[in-house]
């Protein structure tokens, strides 16, 4: 996609620029993590070990506490894929290791999330023979491509994205040993979370918060086709390219927490919500509105969607 520079009534076309090596393209996205994918960084070439012979090129923990691999390739490499699906697999068989990892660069009270590990595979492009078979494999794979311009802008681009599962449970990422009579000496102590339905969260609520939540839940969903509902224990998030919404279903009302820093929501919008920036709160999101049965749903809707457009 070509990039111009817009000068009063002037375009400047700016060129494209390549990556000399692929570790120039990885300590870019390694050092930026959270800012272009929402991922927070663990380690960066973790090895295998000797029997397996490999090394990830980056392991992250994404906004839902879920383990990220990410690979990268500077030009085409036909086993980028199944290089890719060897690493998930070896993740899903060395839990600890990652959980340790975790500790380490995260701290020893950070959740990691087991319900689905992510494979992020990034390159200048992707032909239609990789996208076919990413949708053939059923797994959590992303193929996004990105575009280096001139000396200071990148463009990233979600190529394809699997479907995520809805059922999950979270495992705590401790160092915690316990002594127990069904376990080994030593084990690490879990912590399972179910995650729940949005039938679970309205079970028992007045009708009228029923329809509010509906309403809403209609909104978000029509937002785009990435985005996806999840409902776990006490609030359901909304996520496409990232986490941008949750909503906690209340007695007569809903709050709704937001990702968008309270600062860029439009004047109006920020006269309905509360920063909760400097505020311990139960949300993930630093902006949060109390929506009741009677309010006008017009500027809810309004702030929803700037969360959402913030993140794309």
């Amino acid at each position: 996609m070509p990039l111009f520079r817009l000068s009063g009534d002037d375009l400047t076309r700016i060129k494209p620029r390549y990556f000399a090596k692929e570790r120039e393209l990885q300590r870019l996205f390694e050092g930026n993590l959270e800012e272009l994918m929402g991922i927070r960084f663990v380690a960066s070439e973790f090895s295998t070990g000797e029997k397996h012979g490999g090394r990830i090129d980056t392991l992250g923990l994404d906004e839902n506490d879920c383990p990220v691999i990410i690979e990268y390739k500077l030009s085409s490499k036909d086993n980028v894929i199944n290089q890719g699906l060897y690493y998930l697999d070896w993740l899903l068989d060395h839990k600890g290791d990652f959980g340790m990892a975790v500790q380490q660069r995260l701290g020893a009270g950070v959740k990691v999330s087991w319900d689905y590990s992510r494979l992020i595979l990034i390159a200048q492009g992707f032909n239609k023979y990789d996208r076919y078979a990413v949708e053939q494999i059923g797994r959590a794979i992303e193929l996004k491509s990105y575009r280096l311009y001139g000396d200071s802008n990148l463009y990233l681009e979600d190529v394809y994205s699997s479907p995520l599962p809805k059922t999950a449970v979270a495992v705590q990422a401790t160092s915690e040993r316990v002594e127990q009579s069904d376990k080994a000496p030593g084990s690490q102590r879990t912590h399972v979370v179910l995650i729940l339905s949005t039938e679970d969260h309205l079970e028992g609520k007045p009708e009228e918060v029923k329809r509010l939540f509906n309403d809403i839940q209609e909104y978000i969903l029509g937002l785009a086709d990435n985005v996806t509902e999840v409902a776990y224990k006490s609030f359901i998030r909304y996520t496409a390219t990232r986490n941008f919404c949750s909503i906690r279903v209340q007695s007569g009302r809903l709050k709704i927490s937001l990702e968008i820093p309270y600062a860029e929501l439009g004047e109006a919008e920020r006269a309905i919500a509360r920063d909760m920036t400097e505020v311990k709160h139960g949300g993930s999101g630093n902006c949060e509105l109390i929506v009741n049965p009677t309010d006008d749903l017009e500027p809810v809707f309004t702030a929803i969607k700037q969360s959402y457009d913030y993140f794309q």
